[in-house]
């Protein structure tokens, strides 16, 4: 079983791809930009900029993270893009929520100014869609390729992990 998590910035996407992982037992494949950058040492914020004009970076993620999960029999991979790249997904779940609650749990989480959490990450949210878009046809922001959408807004994240979980066995029985 190999299940794939997407969502915008905020939605909960890491948090819920590590415990989906760990409640199956599945590997997580978590490779992400922050990753990459790492890797060759630059700042994660200058990398995104270098993203917007080098549409090699996305390449190279994406296919990093899919050979990765093409490596396991059972993964969870959590990534923005993870519906639409791993077509050989079993489960392909996308995570939405309001700006608002994205914003508060990214200022949660890297602090700072709530105000200029707010204003990265719309200004993130319309590069991530528009790079998408170019590069693989692809509009993140629909969630039509989906099996099953989940508002994070009212959900914690080990409730949004168990539904995940559910969807998954129920798929595994048939």
């Amino acid at each position: 079983m190999r299940i794939a998590i997407s969502g915008r910035s905020g939605c909960g996407n890491t948090t819920v791809s590590t415990l989906v992982s760990q409640i199956t037992g599945y590997p997580l494949i978590n490779f992400t930009f922050r990753n990459l950058a790492e890797e060759r040492g630059i700042d994660f914020w200058t990398f995104c900029k270098m993203a917007e004009r080098d549409d090699s970076i996305d390449l190279e993620l994406d296919r990093r993270q899919v050979e990765m999960a093409m490596e396991q029999k059972n993964c969870v991979l959590g990534s923005r893009l993870a519906i639409w790249v791993l077509k050989e997904a079993d489960l392909k779940v996308y995570l939405e929520g309001s700006l608002e609650v994205r914003v508060a749990r990214i200022h949660e989480r890297e602090g700072g100014s709530l105000e200029e959490r707010l204003k990265e990450t719309k200004r993130r949210d319309r590069k991530d869609t528009k790079r998408y878009k170019r590069i693989y046809s692809i509009d993140n922001t629909d969630p039509a390729v989906a099996d099953l959408v989940i508002n994070t807004d009212n959900l914690s994240a080990q409730e949004i992990a168990t539904l995940i979980v559910e969807a998954a066995s129920s798929r595994q029985k048939k």
